[in-house]
């Protein structure tokens, strides 16, 4: 089996850096992208000197205010960084087909050819790096390795403005000392169900028999195992024509805000739009899936009248089925979001003169 070259790219903290870029006066200092504390908005990104105050993603606005009461709120301005967004995955392209974008700010790059053709990972990543910041300004970490699930936690490990490479046969290495919580599928509450088990790194996760993680986790159990040993399968998903295209996910701890989980749809709606634009894409129907606290399932469906791919239209749309769903006495655990009912852009753009030869 050939063995694989997998990047995982992340823009440092994007919608303040962006701030921070535009506006160079706020640079160095604590700055805060959401909603007004007065209107109980909460906090979409947060600059890295914003977060040496405690201050996280998803943290309410208010709460972000008491701990650091100079630092400066900006509203969000998704269409200057979808315009940043947009320059980053052409380098991307650039370098290679096979790009999976994440989100505005995130993606996997699958490199293996570059590096059968002679190049070394470590200069590729120098050089994605250096591009980026002279085209757009913006910082990246980058981590490199033979699979997503290493290169994610390794760009994660690296940040800001990192690049690390976990070399083929050094992943169990590589993973070992790591606290459990780097590892992807374990959230707060599978992180203190091991805790309770005194399992506290990665290795000793690594080192319990097939049978432990069956019990412990039911059929993802061989997944996680396979993770904690540096094992990954998943390929990048490029861009190619699709039924639909959608995004989920779930949350750490069962949510009843709607300003919060209203945020995290937005991210959603992000990954899914940028999906659509790089494919060239429109779409009539949206979706979005909710998970509830007892694990109950349901979906809801809008249709348009023309197809679309305006985030504006697609969050308007979503935010209402959204709330029509809040109640008192309901809780989420999960949330996704979907497009159907697919156009290609160049299709739609033919028909006036297709109906002129009738």
């Amino acid at each position: 089996m050939t063995e694989r070259h997998i990047i995982h790219a992340d823009l440092d903290a994007f919608y303040a850096a962006v701030e921070q870029l535009d506006n160079p006066e706020l640079r160095c200092l604590p700055v805060l992208v959401g909603g007004p504390a007065e209107k109980r908005g909460v906090v979409a990104t947060a600059s890295y000197e914003a977060r040496n105050f405690g201050i996280h993603s998803a943290m309410p606005m208010a709460i972000a205010k008491r701990l650091c009461p100079h630092a400066i709120i900006k509203p969000p301005r998704f269409d200057r960084y979808r315009e940043l967004s947009t320059c980053v995955m052409q380098i991307f392209s650039e370098l290679t087909p096979m790009v999976e974008p994440m989100s505005l700010d995130e993606a996997y790059l699958d490199i293996t050819e570059s590096v059968y053709q002679g190049q070394k990972p470590l200069q590729i990543g120098i050089d994605l790096k250096n591009k980026i910041m002279t085209s757009t300004g913006l910082v990246i970490s980058i981590g490199i390795g033979t699979n997503k699930s290493i290169s994610k936690i390794a760009s994660d490990l690296g940040k800001p403005d990192g690049l690390v490479i976990v070399s083929a046969g050094n992943e169990a290495n590589f993973l070992s000392p790591l606290p459990v919580r780097r590892l992807p599928g374990i959230g707060p509450k599978t992180m203190s169900r091991l805790k309770d088990d005194g399992i506290f790194t990665i290795g000793q996760l690594a080192a319990l028999e097939p049978h432990w993680f069956l019990r412990k986790f039911g059929k993802r159990g061989l997944d996680i195992r396979a993770k904690a040993h540096g094992q990954d399968n998943e390929v990048i998903h490029t861009t190619r024509l699709s039924k639909s295209i959608s995004a989920e996910t779930t949350f750490p701890e069962d949510l009843d805000n709607l300003e919060i989980i209203q945020l995290d749809l937005f991210k959603l709606v992000d990954k899914v739009t940028n999906q659509l634009t790089r494919r060239n894409l429109l779409c009539k129907t949206i979706t979005i899936k909710m998970r509830l606290s007892d694990f109950t399932t349901f979906t809801r469906q809008s249709t348009f009248d023309r197809a679309t791919r305006s985030r504006e239209e697609l969050i308007h749309s979503a935010v209402n089925l959204l709330k029509k769903e809040m109640q008192p006495d309901r809780s989420f655990r999960l949330i996704g979001f979907g497009v159907s009912n697919l156009k290609a852009e160049e299709q739609l753009s033919q028909l006036p003169q297709q109906m002129a030869l009738f």
